[in-house]
């Protein structure tokens, strides 16, 4: 029986090394990794993070939506800098997360801080339809990722009319992964496509096949390189451990997960000028 207690005894100390140790090799590889974003105070301004309405990948039956830290880690980077934060959606009402993006063992600090957040999380329930946000009363535009908005971005007019109305405000415009998809069809003040001869990043074609989501019907990278944007990415041995922020002018873009903070860090850096 000596054997059997050996087991009970390293068994639990397997599950806790495992426990606390996964989320740290990810982080050591690339994941999420570790930013620090200078202090500022712009109180005064207003941000509105933009997620997608689909929750489903297709007709696949898989749960989808936006992924948890490409809406919570900019929401706390501008909250912490003193700005309103309010949160829009394609339909408006809940916004459905990617499964398990705030959870182990790839969860942020900020989307833990996030679920225990009730003012966050009632946000997130009783998000704005982009149709019914006055753009004048913000100043930045932050449009986040997750394999939901391949099937909504792109394809709304009416996210197209809002981030046309923000550019042609003087907003900072900002994207994380798939959120470059709501920059496609945007137009700039002489009426040519926004991104269109534009230091641009998104999500990369290879990324999404080494995840297995090639079935979405948009892709950041190649919608990017179609509308005549000079796309630009970092690469590793699996491209979601890479990481790469461009900025344009008032346009900030962020290449995946990875990059979110930078992003954000940008967009206030830009804001507080």
């Amino acid at each position: 029986m000596s054997w059997l207690k050996t087991i009970l005894i390293v068994l639990p100390v397997l599950a806790v090394a495992v426990y606390f140790g996964l989320p740290r090799v990810l982080n050591a590889m690339g994941l999420h990794p570790h930013y620090e974003i200078p202090e500022y105070d712009l109180a005064g301004k207003r941000a509105i993070i933009i997620s997608t309405s689909q929750d489903m990948l297709g007709d696949t039956g898989k749960a989808t939506g936006v992924f948890g830290s490409e809406l919570t880690v900019p929401y706390y980077a501008f909250l912490d800098a003193g700005m309103e934060v309010d949160l829009v959606s394609i339909k408006g009402g809940e916004i459905p997360v990617e499964p398990r993006s705030m959870s182990w063992p790839i969860g942020t600090d900020a989307d833990y801080r996030f679920k225990k957040d009730t003012v966050a999380m009632a946000k997130l329930t009783n998000s704005i339809p982009v149709t019914e946000v006055d753009i004048t009363r913000y100043d930045a535009v932050f449009l986040a990722g997750g394999w939901g908005a391949a099937y909504d971005f792109a394809q709304s007019e009416e996210l197209a009319v809002l981030v046309t109305a923000a550019n042609a405000d003087g907003d900072v415009i900002g994207s994380v992964c798939h959120g470059a998809l709501g920059l496609v069809n945007a137009k700039d003040t002489d009426g040519t496509p926004l991104i269109e001869g534009r230091r641009v990043t998104g999500v990369t074609d290879t990324q999404i096949d080494q995840l297995g989501i090639s079935i979405t019907p948009k892709h950041p990278e190649t919608e990017l390189r179609a509308a005549k944007a000079n796309y630009e990415s970092d690469t590793a041995f699996r491209d979601m451990f890479a990481n790469h922020v461009t900025v344009d002018g008032r346009l900030v873009m962020g290449q995946n997960q990875n990059s979110g903070a930078e992003a954000a860090h940008r967009m206030m850096e830009l804001l507080s000028k």
